[in-house]
């Protein structure tokens, strides 16, 4: 796991009602239980930050004491700059044991030259595990200098301090470890660091359930990147999308203002000449450019190339219809693109699905049921399970994301899987599709990856749903889903 996706597993946690609390408890008092295996009763040197990691470390330091340990605890900044709100508790805990008992000595580091070299058999670093952030500051570098030049056995929680966890490279010091004792799952920079730093690694069952990681939830909007203050127009993103026909001139335009509430800078509809005015009447928001008469044929494909060249991403197939030299179009199109592209609707009962196998672009299909069939040939089973699989396998076989939609969406990259369950019995209105196509395409648009793009899509256009069910109850259109986008982002 990277640090990112631990942040969204914990976030889903507590989505489901796992308090995060509860999820420190567990990872302190598995912190203490190896630290029983590893050492007989002796002295203890807790080296904590200001993080969920310190509150780790203070857990511990409870158990450590009930079992004879002697327990020193060196919080290395003021405790008014404790960050996490359980670590805060934990750290009030503390405060309150009587000093009769098993005493618990407790040091305030504001300034490294209190700190000195400490005799102990186990040396705990509780200080930033995935919490790096640049270069090492002061009380933190002399900590981890103490911390190496010890005698003791020496433990890092969840990462040693110092060490990307992302890549396992260390950029100024950290903590040369005998033990890393990991949550949930190791960190990605783990398995890449040099062995001298995390030693022996041990990962800890702090209670999360699998259904944190498998079905999206609010933990995944922590993966929504800030935008660049910076910027300007078209920076964040270009959407083309592609669709329409005579007879069908609504989903184009959802799916191109959908790609706008996802935050895109501009989103254009290229679509046949006899609906381009009723599209440009449903918002001064969208730029259209007229392309043949009734349907998109394939004179058109040399003019949506050219196009397509000062966009980010392609969203083909809403409203596109089935004739024959639609057909043609779309396939000699897909065969010369190199944009991401997302492929919906109309255009995945005439899509060549050896084109998206062999291209090198980023792909979407977005299909329902009936759509699947007709693109990969098979029946979906009833089972959630055999669906699963049948969908990461069709992933897999055609080298692009698939996103079934459905009650629960299943999203796979052929190596990855999401499930996303938001949404509800009112989005069965014509147009929540189209909605979903243009939300994904715009998330491709700002060079989120496809399968990252899908699952968030889906999980945001349910949401959005959900929140439009909250006010018209099942009675609501994709007009009236489209303005809680925006606020099913936050």
């Amino acid at each position: 796991m990277t640090p990112k996706d631990m942040m969204v597993v914990d976030a889903n946690a507590e989505a489901l009602g796992i308090p995060r609390s509860s999820l420190m408890e567990n990872a302190g008092r598995c912190l203490a239980y190896r630290i029983f295996h590893i050492s007989k009763p002796g002295k203890v040197a807790i080296f904590a930050g200001t993080g969920g990691n310190g509150g780790d470390g203070f857990v511990a330091a409870r158990y450590l004491r009930n079992r004879g340990f002697e327990v020193e605890i060196f919080l290395l900044n003021h405790p008014s700059r404790i960050k996490s709100e359980e670590a805060r508790e934990n750290w009030k805990v503390l405060q309150r044991f009587r000093k009769n008992f098993n005493p618990l000595k407790i040091w305030i580091i504001e300034d490294s030259s209190s700190l000195q070299a400490k005799d102990a058999d186990i040396v705990v670093d509780a200080i930033l595990g995935t919490g790096i952030k640049g270069e090492l500051r002061e009380p933190v570098s002399t900590a981890i200098e103490i911390i190496n030049s010890s005698k003791g056995v020496k433990i890092a929680v969840d990462v040693p301090s110092g060490l990307d966890p992302l890549t396992g490279e260390v950029y100024d010091k950290a903590v040369k470890a005998d033990f890393t004792v990991t949550f949930h799952q190791a960190k990605k920079g783990l398995k890449m660091a040099n062995k001298d730093y995390v030693g022996t690694i041990h990962v800890c069952d702090i209670g999360i359930p699998p259904e944190a990681q498998l079905f999206t939830g609010p933990g995944d909007l922590l993966r929504l990147k800030d935008r660049d203050k910076n910027s300007h127009k078209g920076q964040n993103g270009r959407v083309l999308v592609i669709g329409g026909s005579k007879d069908y001139s609504g989903a184009p335009a959802l799916a191109a203002l959908s790609s706008l509430a996802s935050g895109s800078d501009l989103a254009l509809v290229a679509c046949p000449a006899s609906i381009s005015s009723p599209i440009r009447s449903y918002s001064p928001d969208l730029i259209v450019r007229t392309l043949s008469d009734d349907f998109v044929s394939p004179k058109d494909v040399d003019q949506i190339l050219k196009i397509s060249e000062n966009f980010d991403s392609l969203v083909v197939g809403c409203g596109l219809g089935r004739e024959d030299e639609t057909a043609v179009a779309l396939n000699d199109l897909l065969a010369e693109v190199q944009k991401p592209v997302l492929i919906d609707a109309d255009g995945l009962k005439l899509l060549d699905l050896d084109l998206i196998k062999s291209a090198k672009n980023d792909a979407v299909l977005t299909p329902h049921k009936a759509e699947f069939k007709a693109v990969f040939g098979s029946e979906i089973p009833e089972d959630l399970e055999d669906k699963m699989e049948m969908v990461q396998d069709a992933a897999k076989s055609c080298g692009c994301t698939v996103l079934l939609k459905g009650a629960v969406d299943i999203i796979s990259n052929g190596h990855k899987i999401r499930l996303n369950s938001t949404g509800n019995p009112g989005m069965t209105v014509g147009g929540t599709g189209d909605c979903l196509a243009g939300l994904v395409g715009g998330l491709m648009a700002q060079d989120y990856d496809g399968f990252e793009a899908a699952f968030l899509g889906a999980y945001i256009n349910g949401r959005a749903g959900d929140i439009a069910a909250e006010k018209y109850g099942y009675h609501f259109t994709a007009t009236n889903l489209l303005k809680f986008i925006p606020e099913a982002f936050k």
